[in-house]
C-alpha cells in the first residue's frame, strides 16, 4: 500500500489518502474528513504531497497518482469521479471561509418571492394523490428499508392544496407520448456504474411507454449539449410528442435546446425538471479554480474533456439568471418542477460536505441545489421529495463497490413510483388542457401534413 501526505498550502490542513499499487480501489479515509477537524475552522482539504509530506501544485496531481500506480484512464481506476467528489467536497469545506470575489455588472436582478407570486400553479395536492397510490402499487417491490408512506418520501410545505378526491390514472399508457431522459453534470463519466432514472425507466417500459436516454456531455456545457439533445431527438422516430425527464444539469441543458431550436420545441410536449439547477447552484461560485480546472482536464476514458471549466461556468447562478432573464421559454411547452431536499442524516457521505456549505444559507437543499433554485418559471410545482440529489434520481445500486457504497450510502428512495406518478400527472393535466393545444397532438407530424 502506497501512502501519502495530503497537504493544501491555501488552507493549511493535512489529510491521509491511502492507494493500493495497482490503482484497483482508492481506499480514503474519508470518514475523517466528517470526524477529525474542527467544524468551525473547516475540513482536510485533498491535495497530494510527495513522499517526504511536501505539498504539490494541482497541476502535478494527475501525474502524481499515475506515478503512483493508479490508472486515470483504464478500467482499474472506475471511481476518478469520486477521487474528484471528494477534491472538490473537501477543498470546499476547508477554504468555505475564502471571500469569494464579485463581479456586479455580470448579474442580472432576481428577487425571491413566493411560488404564487411567481407564476407558478400548485400542482402538490393532486400530485401527492397519485404518488400515494403509485407507491402503494409498487410497495412490495421497494428496497427493504424504503417506506412505502407518501409523508415520508414527499415533504409537506404550508399551504399544499387538499386532495382532489378523483381517482389517480392508472393502466397502460395510451401510446402517444415518449419519455426521453436526459442526465446531470459528470453523468457521463459515472454511466457504468448508474444511468439517471435507470429503474424508472424500466418501469415506464413496463406499462408501455416508449423511453429514450439522451447522454450528454458530462462536462460539457449547455450550449454543447443543447446541440447534442437537438441530434438525438432528431435520430428518434416521429409521431409521438415528448417528455423530458430531467436531472439537475440535465434541465438547464435542455432548456436551452427548446430555446436555440424551435424544431425541437415542436415536438416537445412537457418538461420536467427533477432537482434541475434551473437557478444554478451556489457551490459553483464556491470551488477554487484550480479544482474546476481538474475536474474538467483530468483525462477520464468514460467522458471527454471539457474546454476549459464551461460545465461548471453553465452552472454558476449569475449566468443561469442572465440566461432565464434573456431568453423566453418556449410556451407551446408545459413546464413542470419536483424540488427535492432532505437532512444531513439523510445525505450520502459524499454529498455532506456540499450540504454544509449550502446549509449555512439554506437548509432546505439535496447536497447540490437548493430546493428554491429547482423550480422552473412558470411551471407547475409537483412536490419536494425527501432525498439528496444522488437518491432522487441515480440509483447506485446492485454490483457497487464498497467503497462506493460507503460514500453514496443513502441512495435508497422509491425513484420509480416518483417518475411514474410524475409522467402519469404530465399526461392527465395535459389531456386536461385544450386539446386544440399542438402540445396534445399525439401525432403532430401526421396532422402537420394533413393541413
Amino acid at each position: 500500500m502506497v501512502s501519502q501526505i495530503l497537504k493544501t498550502p491555501s488552507c493549511g490542513f493535512n489529510h491521509l489518502f491511502s492507494f493500493d499499487k495497482n490503482g484497483e480501489q482508492l481506499y480514503s479515509l474519508y470518514q475523517l474528513l466528517f470526524t477529525s477537524a474542527d467544524r468551525s475552522s473547516g475540513l482536510p482539504v485533498a491535495l497530494v504531497g510527495d513522499s517526504r509530506g511536501h505539498g504539490v501544485e494541482c497541476s502535478d496531481v494527475q501525474d502524481i497518482l499515475i506515478k503512483k500506480g493508479v490508472s486515470m484512464t483504464s478500467t482499474r481506476f472506475p471511481y476518478a469521479p469520486v477521487l474528484i467528489s471528494i477534491l472538490g467536497a473537501s477543498a470546499l469545506v476547508s477554504c468555505a471561509t475564502q471571500p469569494i470575489s464579485l463581479s456586479p455588472g455580470k448579474i442580472a436582478p432576481s428577487v425571491l418571492v413566493t411560488t404564487v407570486q411567481g407564476g407558478i400553479s400548485d400542482g402538490r395536492g393532486r400530485f401527492r394523490e397519485i404518488f400515494k397510490e403509485v407507491l402503494s402499487a409498487q410497495c412490495s417491490k421497494l428496497p427493504a428499508g424504503v417506506p412505502c408512506d407518501d409523508s415520508i418520501n414527499l415533504w409537506k410545505l404550508s399551504g399544499e392544496p387538499a386532495a382532489t378526491g378523483r381517482p389517480a390514472p392508472s393502466g397502460r399508457s395510451g401510446g402517444t407520448l415518449r419519455v426521453v431522459v436526459v442526465p446531470g453534470v459528470m453523468a457521463e463519466c459515472v454511466a457504468d456504474k448508474s444511468m439517471a432514472f435507470g429503474d424508472a425507466r424500466a418501469r415506464l417500459e413496463e406499462l408501455g411507454y416508449e423511453t429514450d436516454y439522451i447522454q450528454t456531455g458530462g462536462r460539457q456545457g449547455s450550449d454543447h449539449n443543447a446541440d447534442l439533445i437537438r441530434d438525438a431527438v432528431m435520430r428518434m422516430p416521429t409521431g409521438k410528442r415528448l417528455i423530458f425527464v430531467t436531472h439537475s444539469k440535465g434541465a438547464v441543458d435542455t432548456m436551452e435546446a427548446l430555446v436555440k431550436y424551435p424544431s425541437i420545441a415542436e415536438r416537445t410536449a412537457a418538461l420536467l425538471s427533477v432537482s434541475g439547477a434551473v437557478n444554478g447552484s451556489p457551490l459553483a461560485e464556491a470551488f477554487p479554480e484550480f479544482l474546476f480546472k481538474l475536474a474538467h482536464q483530468i483525462p477520464l476514458s468514460s467522458c471527454l474533456q471539457g474546454e476549459g471549466v464551461e460545465a461548471v461556468e453553465s452552472l454558476r447562478r449569475n449566468v443561469r439568471i442572465s440566461w432565464l432573464s434573456t431568453h423566453q421559454l418556449p410556451k407551446s411547452v408545459r413546464y413542470y418542477s419536483l424540488a427535492a431536499f432532505t437532512s444531513r442524516e439523510n445525505t450520502s457521505r459524499i454529498l455532506r460536505p456540499f450540504y454544509d456549505i449550502l446549509s449555512k444559507t439554506e437548509p432546505l437543499n439535496d447536497g447540490m441545489v437548493i430546493c428554491s433554485d429547482a423550480i422552473v418559471p412558470g411551471s407547475v410545482l409537483l412536490g419536494y421529495p425527501n432525498a439528496d440529489h444522488f437518491a432522487v434520481a441515480m440509483p447506485f445500486t446492485g454490483e457497487t463497490s464498497s467503497t462506493l457504497a460507503w460514500l453514496i450510502d443513502k441512495n435508497d428512495y422509491p425513484r420509480a413510483a416518483l417518475i411514474e406518478a410524475a409522467v402519469r400527472f404530465v399526461e392527465e393535466d395535459l389531456a386536461q388542457a385544450d386539446p386544440s393545444h399542438p402540445r396534445l397532438a399525439g401525432n403532430h407530424d401526421r396532422e402537420s401534413g394533413a393541413k
